[in-house]
């Protein structure tokens, strides 16, 4: 008879998450200690993760989202129950708006406390339901390698999003743990990755016969890793391509067949060429009301739509699609490449080169926005991350900025998340630490998570920060001016800090730039900087994001072209 194999015996239920996470190749966590999750903390002197302390719950989650957007891998975070769990809330939001793939652990009470409103206990699997994939509250500590399996598995396939895993103090805590097998056991868990065969021909056919075709591409693109099969379709056909904002990087920026950003500061060009054509293939996009302007009635009006997207719930939400194709965009583009025939759309492009002329004309004397942009992209390297708050600097880089490569633009696109961007570029740098980042951020977004600096001191990274700063919520205020008739309230930041003082005290360098002369050479003192460094641009309040598409508009209504 066989001996039977001696099953490990693990110190603590924390020891066993730990391994549990270390066989998933998780080497980074995000987190904020507290009293609940002190058997993980002090089980991570004795493992190979690297744990990054930012100064607050919520930047932890958003460090985490940037780590897996720029990484490709799930990004883990961890927080304390009570508190520490609601502060990851706004982060969990961001990133399943987004689809990011995270892995959120919360401590929480000992479990013979549940439900007795003890000391720092929240339901904090309740209180995400809605912003999560799934949930797990644990029991059992020999459950725990499952479980770890399964919410990196959820989080990861299909369209990716966070995974929450509540674990009590006494399931960390307990003490020679026999694990139960790590076996998924997820019979209700279902996606897609393979297209219909019949919806492929169909789009096969109706892009042969279209004469003004657009591509719309999305951030499902780049989460399929589909940006390279992206271009040979767009290389074999020779349509025109417009972008979300979660979409840009999808393709270079530069390429030729690229219009640009599409939507509500779209370009003149991407928004013309969606509003005149007879057919848009729309590759993991989810038809977001910044695009489509409300419901999508007056949406490419004209137009037989291509809807592919891994998510059956977004097929038919918004616009309808003629031609639904549920997949990853990756293999439904790999098969529809397959037997592609060009469509004629060479008097399409006549058209749509009138449209990219239009271009606003700048005064090269004053220090403007989009003059920083432009000279941070001349001098960038091609493989330089960006990461971005949200706000008027948010669409100027969209704008203006020439990202080359996906995974390289990186926005709270869905929910808009101010202060968002500065744990992004931590997160950012510390996934890609040969790679230059840099953050652009606006006065009041930066002010959101500028603890954050001591962040970057600590783990020694070399994020560029350039912050537009011009004292006053610059969108809000855009918006007031716009269709508020200049009534302008509670926008002014006129009580700022000097911030290079703020960077200095944090011990980063600060550099302030008033002209527009001094651009280049900040940029450059930046670049060759070996640490992080805050760059202050002082610009006017009076700067606003064109184009503009008032919403409730047609995408050709645009204001400021």
């Amino acid at each position: 008879m066989a001996k039977e194999k001696e099953k490990t015996t693990y110190s603590t239920g924390a020891a066993l998450l730990l391994e549990s996470l270390v066989n998933q190749g998780v080497e980074i966590i995000f987190g904020y200690p507290g009293g609940a999750v002190l058997p993980i903390y002090d089980a991570l002197l004795n493992t190979s993760i690297r744990h990054v302390l930012p100064r607050h719950e919520q930047t932890a989650v958003h460090a985490a989202d940037a780590y897996a957007r720029v990484s490709g891998e799930v990004g883990v975070c961890l927080a304390t129950s009570g508190p520490g769990a609601t502060n990851l809330v706004t982060g969990i939001a961001t990133a399943y708006m987004d689809s990011v793939p995270i892995v959120v652990l919360t401590g929480q009470v000992p479990t013979s406390l549940l439900g007795t409103d003890s000391f720092q206990e929240v339901d904090i699997a309740g209180i995400t339901l809605p912003i999560t994939k799934h949930s797990y509250i644990v029991k059992d500590p020999r459950d725990i390698p499952r479980i770890v399996k399964e919410a990196f598995h959820i989080a990861s396939t299909g369209r990716p999003g966070p995974v929450l895993i509540d674990l009590p103090k006494n399931v960390l805590a307990e003490e020679n743990v026999v694990p139960k097998p790590a076996e998924l056991d997820l019979p209700s868990y279902k996606f897609f990755t393979k297209g219909n065969a019949g919806q492929i021909e169909e789009a096969v056919r109706v892009i042969k016969e279209s004469e003004r075709p657009v591509l719309y591409a999305g951030g499902g693109v780049i989460t399929a890793e589909a940006s390279e099969v992206l271009q040979e379709v767009v290389e074999i056909t020779n349509i025109p391509v417009v972008t979300t904002l979660m979409g840009i990087g999808s393709m270079p920026s530069d390429h030729p067949n690229v219009l640009g950003m599409v939507g509500m500061h779209g370009t003149v060009a991407a928004n013309h060429a969606v509003n005149d054509c007879d057919l848009l293939i729309a590759v993991g996009v989810r038809f977001d009301d910044r695009v489509t302007s409300g419901l999508g009635q007056r949406f490419a009006t004209n137009a037989k739509i291509i809807h592919i997207d891994v998510d059956p719930a977004e097929i038919g939400k918004v616009v309808r699609a003629h031609v639904p194709i549920v997949g990853s965009a990756k293999l439904v583009l790999e098969e529809i490449k397959e037997n592609l025939t060009p469509p004629k759309c060479e008097e399409w492009w006549t058209r749509i080169r009138t449209w990219i002329e239009e271009k606003p004309q700048e005064d090269p004397n004053i220090l403007t926005p989009q003059a920083i942009i432009k000279e941070l992209g001349n001098i960038a390297k091609d493989d330089a991350i960006v990461t971005t708050d949200v706000g008027q600097h948010q669409m100027w880089a969209a704008q203006g900025y020439p990202v080359k490569n996906p995974r390289h633009f990186i926005t709270s696109a869905g929910l808009g998340t101010m202060g968002f961007g500065l744990p992004a570029a931590i997160g950012a740098q510390i996934a890609a630490p040969d790679k230059q980042v840099f953050l652009v951020t606006g006065d009041g977004s930066f002010q959101m998570s500028i603890q954050e600096l001591a962040t970057t001191v600590q783990c020694d990274l070399p994020v560029k920060i350039i912050l537009m700063n011009n004292g006053v919520l610059g969108m809000v205020r855009q918006l007031q001016k716009l269709f508020l008739d200049e009534r302008y309230s509670q926008i002014q930041l006129k009580d700022n800090p000097d911030f290079i003082k703020v960077a200095e005290a944090y011990g980063i360098k600060g550099i302030r730039v008033t002209e527009v002369s001094q651009i280049r050479q900040a940029l450059e003192d930046a670049i060759n900087h070996p640490g992080p460094i805050l760059l202050d641009f002082i610009i006017s309040e009076d700067e606003v994001v064109t184009p503009m598409v008032p919403p409730g508009k047609k995408l050709t209504e645009m204001l400021g072209r």
